[in-house]
């Protein structure tokens, strides 16, 4: 049940904490609860016009905006995307290239004066989704974001698995398409170069949201693929998956991907493996970045 860190479960009078999601198009913020209602917030374009003060610069304005000097706080959790090293000292996130070995976690603290904790976008929308979404006690499962870029954070025996340097997870860079597309990453066939709003943009010529319905279920394949890769290597049942892309995409991409599971799955622990949209839509990074605060003061979020 515990995350790995000591103390009580989340909730009742637990106190607030600045939520900050950092992503690939949108910078967004908010005061989130112990209980995990969002109780202010607010999002500008990722831009910064390509240096990495001015990013940040973007980044404090928004919190300024946000008026979260007059709330007392017991500290900040950040999801950002990756990779980076242990505890976010240093990010470097796929989708942003002004921040390239970018010391997120201190100028944070710097800048609010709190304890600050960084992880991975996609492992904080998977505690929030273990927290208080589609995984609420559920203690095996994989979450996942398909959006920009493809994120992923994996629990296993109700512990969010973290890795050497925090990057555990990173399922976006599974290879589904030996032969596929360059990566950013710099690999090739990723996930990410075969199934992100990116990803397709380029191939299409098209925005994301205006692919075919044969798109759609590609992604879709491409996706469940990855999901039964994972469920058969760790012995898990079931994906949570987010992101503009898939949620987006709707029934047509879920059906698509369960059917590839359905197909690639077959060792008998696997079998039965289910993808299911997130449940806290436009909520999760939020909820997920005060997930990755609390956990990181020792409450328990997942069960």
């Amino acid at each position: 049940m515990s995350t790995g860190a000591t103390g009580g479960i989340v909730g009742g009078d637990g106190g607030r904490l600045l939520a900050i999601d950092i992503g690939g198009t949108k910078l967004a913020a908010g005061i989130v609860d112990a209980n995990g209602s969002i109780l202010d917030r607010g999002q500008r374009p990722t831009e910064g016009n390509g240096s990495a003060d001015d990013l940040f610069a973007d980044l404090r304005q928004l919190l300024e905006d946000l008026s979260w000097r007059a709330v007392p706080l017991v500290a900040c959790g950040v999801g950002c995307g990756g990779p980076m090293t242990a505890g976010g000292e240093q990010v470097s996130p796929v989708n942003i290239a002004a921040w390239r070995g970018f010391r997120l976690r201190a100028r944070l603290a710097e800048l609010t004066g709190l304890p600050v904790f960084v992880d991975n976008d996609a492992k904080a929308l998977a505690l929030g989704e273990g927290w208080k979404g589609a995984a609420v006690g559920v203690s095996d499962y994989v979450g996942m974001v398909v959006s920009t870029g493809v994120g992923g954070g994996i629990v296993l025996d109700g512990r969010m698995l973290d890795g050497a340097q925090g990057n555990a997870g990173h399922i976006g860079h599974l290879v589904v398409a030996p032969d596929g597309r360059d990566c950013a990453c710099g690999g090739r066939g990723c996930l990410e170069a075969e199934a992100s709003g990116t990803a397709i943009a380029a191939i299409t010529g098209r925005p994301a949201k205006e692919a075919s319905a044969e798109v759609r279920q590609r992604t879709g394949r491409l996706v469940g693929l990855a999901i039964a890769s994972v469920a058969n290597l760790l012995d898990l049942k079931l994906a949570v998956v987010a992101g503009s892309v898939a949620l987006g995409f709707g029934d047509p991409f879920f059906a698509a991907a369960q059917a590839e599971i359905d197909v690639r799955a077959r060792l008998e622990f696997a079998r039965g493996t289910a993808i299911r949209p997130a449940a806290l839509g436009a909520d999760g990074p939020l909820v997920g970045a005060a997930a990755v605060g609390w956990r990181g003061l020792g409450r328990r979020v997942l069960a």
